[in-house]
């Protein structure tokens, strides 16, 4: 989908590692490496003797509830948290939906498929991409933003979104990558506080589960019931409700924050390496908290194409509204697989 700005909402990371993409060294998708972990793959293996049954969806949704001290009814599984933005846009009657970018694309591409004018609110790259709230609508009715955002990778302050709220208002955090902030601070999942706070959160990234589709969303249980609505029979399928149970278990959550300080780690050490690209222009946006980064430097749409050369794929950052060809979007991946791309990097930008 190319709006009349010229992003095409609809491309994602993995259009760079398809077809003659597939044998490169990915630092394009969002998703950690090494994943779903074996003993993730073993449980939901466990599950498929069950296919013959319809999937009962009360005992993840539980786990969910519990893992953000909830009541079920606060909480609905999805697959994936791009039909939760699909949902939203079907289901919720807004006048003057806005989403607040550079940021996943997919929000606004489902409120336009579903017949919304969508407003944007961009933020500003000499601002380092940080939230104004004043510069979002007084009179809209939806407001979407990302924590930490797609592709800035910048955390905004839980009480800075939270500030955003207003009677009459639905406020959508996309918490996909709150996983992998160390303690998850400055989330909003769990808090009941808020009024029209709705926090989506997918499995897929942390988990490596792109392939099975699951997420949920956390909201009143007003709006959960009228996202239900709009969902099909059975939306989740019994392996993805086995992977949900799982990561939200005991087990999951200590994996899963074990990993976030690795990936901060990895992050801190790809930064670094990034810095000796300065004399050629090469611009990170800092601090960044999430499992990517997001870098400026000149001819970067000539770069990406020399390092896929290479065998390297990275994410372009012009289909983001907000951003332009000199943006590129990187996955932190361990240091073996980064100290790699640094010296590819090196001969691409100076090939």
């Amino acid at each position: 989908m190319r709006t009349e700005s010229g992003h095409d909402l609809r491309h994602h990371g993995d259009a760079e590692v398809r077809d003659d993409g597939g044998s490169l060294v990915d630092l394009a998708v969002n998703v950690r490496a090494d994943t779903p972990p074996v003993w993730l793959r073993e449980h939901i293996a466990a599950s498929l003797g069950g296919l013959a049954a319809y999937p009962d969806g009360r005992a993840a949704r539980a786990a969910v509830a519990a893992r953000h001290g909830l009541p079920a009814e606060r909480v609905l599984l999805t697959a994936g948290a791009a039909e939760a933005f699909v949902l939203l846009a079907r289901a919720l009657k807004v006048r003057r939906p806005v989403v607040v970018h550079p940021q996943f694309t997919e929000p606004e591409a489902a409120l336009r498929d579903a017949g919304h004018t969508v407003d944007r609110v961009l933020l500003r790259a000499q601002d380092g991409f940080r939230l104004d709230p004043a510069a979002v609508p007084e009179d809209a009715d939806l407001v979407v933003i990302g924590n930490p955002t797609n592709p800035t990778s910048v955390l905004h302050p839980a009480e800075t979104i939270a500030g955003l709220a207003r009677p009459g208002r639905v406020l959508v955090v996309d918490e996909a990558f709150m996983d992998a902030v160390p303690g998850e601070r400055d989330a909003l999942a769990g808090r009941v506080d808020v009024p029209g706070l709705v926090v989506l959160r997918s499995l897929t990234k942390t988990w490596g589960l792109a392939g099975l589709r699951i997420g949920y969303v956390l909201a009143a249980p007003e709006t959960i019931e009228d996202l239900e609505r709009a969902q099909p029979l059975w939306p989740v399928s019994t392996p993805a409700l086995a992977a949900a149970q799982a990561c939200v278990g005991p087990r999951g959550v200590a994996e899963a924050a074990h990993a976030a300080h690795r990936v901060a780690a990895d992050r801190a050490h790809l930064v670094a390496g990034l810095g000796r690209f300065a004399a050629a222009g090469l611009r990170v946006v800092e601090p960044a908290e999430g499992p990517f980064l997001l870098v400026r430097l000149p001819h970067a749409a000539a770069v990406r194409r020399r390092l896929r050369d290479l065998g390297y794929a990275v994410r372009r950052g012009d289909t983001f509204p907000g951003l332009d060809e000199e943006w590129l979007r990187l996955a932190v991946r361990d240091r073996r697989t980064t100290d790699g791309f640094l010296r590819a990097l090196e001969r691409a930008v100076t090939g």
